[in-house]
């Protein structure tokens, strides 16, 4: 008989003993799916000549039924310890919360609240007053505004204020950043009338000035995200445009990304100008994102005069891209602890570690390395060296920012087999090769890591 024709039938394997303790525990069709998805893989291995004999015993091919249930039960949203360095990672969900922020959510979250019920009046109220006044105060705008993500903001903006008239934008701002969002498309997608003005490299406020017209809605300024012009360049800074505008009797503005409300210059961070240095400059509406360098969730943030801001707060579009409540917590929660600078710099995970200083880090590399190897085999090597991090969620492209790493090794696994396996944990541990090693970005890992990695690298070792 060959090896195809002993494959258990599925009437059989529900009989065995293991099965019936899955039966017991799980839904009845999330085991028989299990064990249907299990039977197809030994089918397969059989029609290619890979299935062992040993593969097809009981305790075999129920242990096999048992993974594939926990796998099918797990959340597929999970943690995932971060080594890659990048601290506003996309992929990995951007900015972690801080856990001052978790109070609120928990309340929030499980229960009721005032999200659109003012208390004072006993009657209905708006749910963007929660973060309104602390944007106000924050950025110094007259007015704010939130919805799900910056993009969003854009959008908004763009078709309560330019659906149907022009829109002049730098040729070199035309930004595509990751998901093939381009600023061109999400302009025709608010009706507005792409204008553009310059060069690739160069645009001078001549440029502007010869482009206006009476059909001329908004002069935008675009964040160049993930990338940098240099050499040969020439922009029109957010004061000459508001200049400009204020010439023209036209409003600016500016979708300026990332959002960063501290000047990180002490820390060595230089080049992304703060939300705070665009209203001074008197720009008219100014949109970015809550989950980047600001460090909360994911939402678009919309500040500036309220003139601009009122009509976006009566725009059909805003129902369909409002804030939930728990977002609203988070952004809460996050905006709160800027009103002390030291808070936000030492709770903020974000803002925490993009200036921690290479000596900090090194110490902490040391630390971290101690542990790991105190509870991994022998056979586990880990080096330390230095090496640079990234900012990441676009802000930043060019800075690189010292750190210490550590080299992890194991016999008879290579790199990319490390990754691989790594990656497959329970939680998930993450890094990246460089020059034949797999590397730990001490910058980005956090105290409660480290078992996690010490448990995954013990999983490499025999």
């Amino acid at each position: 008989m060959t090896l195809f024709a002993r494959i258990p039938k599925v009437d059989k394997i529900l009989e065995w003993d293991g099965t019936k303790v899955l039966l017991g525990i799980h839904p009845r069709p999330t085991v028989l799916n299990a064990v249907r998805s299990v039977l197809d893989s030994l089918r397969t291995a059989a029609r290619s000549g890979f299935l062992r004999e040993e593969e097809l015993l009981e305790g075999a091919v129920t242990s096999r039924i048992e993974r594939e249930v926990a796998r099918s039960t797990a959340f597929s949203l999970r943690r995932v310890v971060n080594g890659t360095g990048v601290v506003i990672h996309t992929n990995l969900g951007r900015s972690p919360l801080s856990k001052r922020v978790k109070p609120l959510l928990d309340e929030i979250a499980f229960g009721y609240s005032n999200l659109e019920f003012d208390l004072e009046k006993g009657e209905r109220g708006s749910r963007y007053s929660h973060v309104e006044r602390l944007l106000c105060d924050l950025t110094g705008a007259e007015a704010a505004l939130v919805v799900n993500n910056n993009a969003a903001a854009v959008l908004l903006a763009l078709s309560a204020l330019a659906a149907g008239t022009e829109v002049i934008v730098s040729r070199g701002e035309l930004v595509e950043i990751g998901g093939s969002f381009r600023i061109p498309d999400v302009m025709g997608q608010g009706g507005a009338i792409l204008r553009e003005v310059g060069t690739t490299n160069r645009t001078h406020p001549r440029d502007y000035h010869q482009a206006v017209s009476e059909q001329t809605a908004l002069l935008l300024k675009v964040h160049s995200s993930n990338f940098a012009v240099v050499g040969f360049t020439a922009e029109v800074s957010a004061t000459e445009l508001v200049a400009i505008g204020k010439e023209h009797s036209v409003p600016v503005m500016a979708d300026i990304g990332s959002g960063c409300l501290l000047d990180l210059s002490p820390f060595g961070i230089r080049g992304e100008p703060t939300v705070q240095e665009f209203v001074k400059a008197g720009v008219d509406v100014i949109t970015f994102s809550g989950d980047k360098l600001l460090g909360g969730p994911q939402a678009g943030i919309i500040v500036g005069r309220r003139e601009f801001i009122a009509p976006l707060t009566k725009h059909p579009l805003l129902r369909a891209l409002r804030i939930d409540k728990l977002t609203l917590a988070a952004l809460e929660g996050t905006l709160r602890l800027y009103r002390d600078e030291r808070l936000a710099l030492a709770e903020i995970p974000t803002l925490r570690m993009l200036t921690a200083s290479a000596a900090e880090l090194a110490t902490r590399a040391r630390s971290f390395a101690r542990r790991i190897r105190r509870a991994s085999p022998p056979d586990i090597r880990l080096t330390l060296t230095s090496g640079i991090s990234q900012v990441g969620g676009g802000a930043y492209p060019l800075l690189e920012l010292p750190t210490t790493l550590m080299a992890v090794e194991a016999d008879g696994i290579s790199p990319q087999e490390m990754e691989i396996r790594l990656r497959g944990m329970e939680v998930p541990v993450t890094g990246r090769i460089h020059k034949g090693r797999f590397l730990l970005d001490v910058r980005t890992l956090q105290d409660n890591d480290i078992p996690f990695i010490a448990a995954a690298l013990s999983s490499l070792a025999g």
